[in-house]
């Protein structure tokens, strides 16, 4: 029996993680999803893979973050016990291991890993994946698929997984991702267990009213552990990755100095000093 959340504890936790979370980088479909709808999300990932190994494939949004700690201050008395977060932005892997080491968050960590590359062999197994990628709206989910390959890997082919991803009625484009990598996820040996639609928004300008859906994935019961080695993705699949005509030419994101995210930085702002008495 799960005890009852305090909401003002848990939307105060997840303002803290915001606080020290980096900025979007619009580019790379890097785009947040709004507070509210951070404590929901927080509190079913909790639920969803209480006491397992997590795997986060991608995590601007800084959910594994909010997941560990409201754990650690007891927002919640369930979670996983384990959570790495694999990550090519170097910004968003240092803002987790800062802040896991301030709060002392010894299952929360951080890898800087681009999704593009093969998965590392010396990762953990872990229980299950969660990854919100970028949504595949210009080539067909493909991108959606490369992000669920890599956390299948981090499970080995055993376990489950959650996948945020656009759903719209009205659009055509998200239902044909959704169909493709439910077909995706089948041809990988894993089923649909479970969908919670148009669940969550996000500060999209050009889009304010699309939501996304939690998509849970589970592997099959005579399915094999993954053993053979992981492989880069093909360049044939990275056409309109991160939108039209958005093909990946970045490694990594490095971060260029260690901000404060509690504070402006003074490239935002200038003080205009005040005037002596008689000036």
């Amino acid at each position: 029996m799960r005890s009852q959340v305090d909401l003002r504890e848990a939307v105060n936790a997840v303002s803290d993680v915001v606080q020290n979370r980096p900025r979007p980088l619009r580019e790379f479909d890097q785009i947040h999803m709004k507070i509210g709808d951070m404590v929901m999300q927080s509190e079913i990932v909790a639920d969803w893979a209480d006491g397992k190994r997590l795997a986060f494939i991608g995590d601007g949004d800084a959910i594994s973050v909010c997941v560990a700690y409201m754990k650690a201050r007891g927002v919640f008395d369930f979670g996983p016990s384990k959570i790495t977060v694999f990550d090519f932005d170097e910004r968003t892997v240092q803002s987790v291991v800062r802040f896991a080491d301030r709060e002392r968050i010894e299952y929360l960590d951080a890898k800087l890993y681009n999704c593009l590359d093969a998965f590392p062999t010396e990762a953990l197994k872990y229980d299950c994946f969660y990854t919100n990628p970028p949504w595949g709206a210009s080539n067909e989910g493909e991108s959606v698929k490369v992000f669920v390959e890599r956390g299948i890997e981090a499970v080995r082919g055993i376990g489950d997984g959650m996948i945020v991803i656009a759903d719209d009625d009205e659009l055509a484009w998200p239902k044909r991702v959704l169909g493709n990598v439910q077909r995706f996820a089948a041809e990988s040996g894993f089923f649909v267990s479970r969908m919670q639609r148009k669940l969550h928004g996000y500060h999209l300008d050009d889009a304010p009213n699309l939501k996304s859906c939690n998509l849970f994935v589970t592997s099959l019961p005579d399915q094999n552990m993954i053993t053979s080695r992981s492989n880069a993705i093909e360049k044939g699949r990275l056409t309109n990755f991160y939108g039209r005509s958005q093909v990946p030419r970045v490694q990594y994101v490095r971060e260029i100095k260690k901000p404060d995210y509690g504070m402006a930085s003074e490239e935002e702002y200038r003080l205009e000093l005040l005037k002596e008495n008689g000036e």
